[in-house]
């Protein structure tokens, strides 16, 4: 049934509705944010509510939905108030191999959506480092396959210049998404051995046997610190120093699923009463029977969207 005029609520919300988890991914991806983008398409419904009138039905409602979130986002880019300043780091931190700057995201549950589409931390990240008319290129055409008329249209350009501006931007996201191993079936045998390894491993405090699920590559990454280790040396150098000064065991792990890779609640033992607190997410990224990325998300408020608590009991 269209909608013809703004005074059928009912309907709009009827043909709305069943797009808001596509057009909230569309969002994550461009912004890196999950908040971000559950705000921003909630003001995308109220915008097209309030402009239904003149919608002339020239495209169809998904495409001038898509039309107005793209629009919001890029709004959003151009703000550069939004991106955090970098986090305050240990002082007793080893030399880092690379420092970037920082990286404004945060991790997907995989629970909430349909994870069938290209929303993995490597992509994701990629797309953040692209200028914000080339991310939304990039999205539209490559992951939803809009064609370039199409694309052109909603970010108020020509198609040939949103076929430049795609070209540009499948290159920069190659030189960063490296091609790795191919990562085990989700929620396989083979991925259940791999991060059941890595776990235990961890909570033990074994740094050693952490260093040897590595890959000779590996990066681990804290978004948004702008602190990047490569390699299971530097990786182990850090390990063993700074995370809870050294001390693993006073770790905590809960598995969870993030971005369509495993993942884990991450939570410190406290030394004064039998409870550990949720300090964020780790997210790892596998490459065959070894870990090529460990992702650590020191963000507190991302837990409740994971359904972790806060904090946990411990003997």
């Amino acid at each position: 049934m269209a909608i013809t005029h703004a005074s059928d609520e009912a309907a709009f919300r009827a043909q709305t509705e069943p797009l808001r988890r596509e057009l909230e991914l569309h969002c994550y991806r461009m912004l890196g944010s999950v908040q971000d983008a559950e705000d921003l398409v909630q003001e995308t419904f109220l915008a097209a509510w309030r402009g239904l009138d003149g919608f002339e039905h020239r495209s169809s409602l998904r495409t001038w939905l898509y039309r107005i979130a793209t629009n919001r986002c890029l709004n959003a880019l151009r703000d550069a108030s939004r991106r955090p300043d970098a986090l305050p780091l240990p002082e007793d931190r080893p030399e880092p191999t690379r420092i970037g700057e920082p990286l404004w995201l945060q991790p997907l549950p995989d629970e909430r959506y349909e994870l069938r589409e290209a929303v993995g931390l490597a992509f994701v990240s990629g797309l953040q480092h692209l200028p914000p008319i080339q991310r939304a290129v990039l999205v539209l055409r490559d992951v939803l396959g809009f064609r370039a008329a199409e694309v052109a249209a909603m970010v108020d350009t020509s198609a040939a210049a949103v076929n430049s501006g795609l070209q540009r931007a499948r290159a920069t996201l190659e030189s960063r998404v490296v091609p790795a191993e191919r990562a085990p079936a989700p929620r396989s045998a083979a991925e259940r051995e791999v991060v059941t390894r890595f776990a235990d491993a961890f909570e033990a405090g074994d740094v050693d046997t952490i260093v040897a699920l590595l890959t000779e590559d590996a990066w681990l990454t804290m978004p948004p610190v702008p602190l990047e280790y490569q390699g299971p040396e530097a990786i182990g150098d850090f390990l063993r120093r700074v995370p809870a000064r050294g001390e693993l065991q006073r770790f905590r792990l809960i598995p969870t699923r993030a971005n369509g890779q495993p993942a884990y609640g991450l939570y410190l033992r406290d030394g004064q009463c039998p409870i550990a607190h949720a300090l964020g997410i780790v997210v790892l990224t596998l490459a065959g029977e070894r870990v090529s990325a460990i992702t650590a998300f020191h963000d507190t408020s991302v837990i409740a969207r994971f359904g972790l608590p806060r904090t946990l009991p411990y003997e």
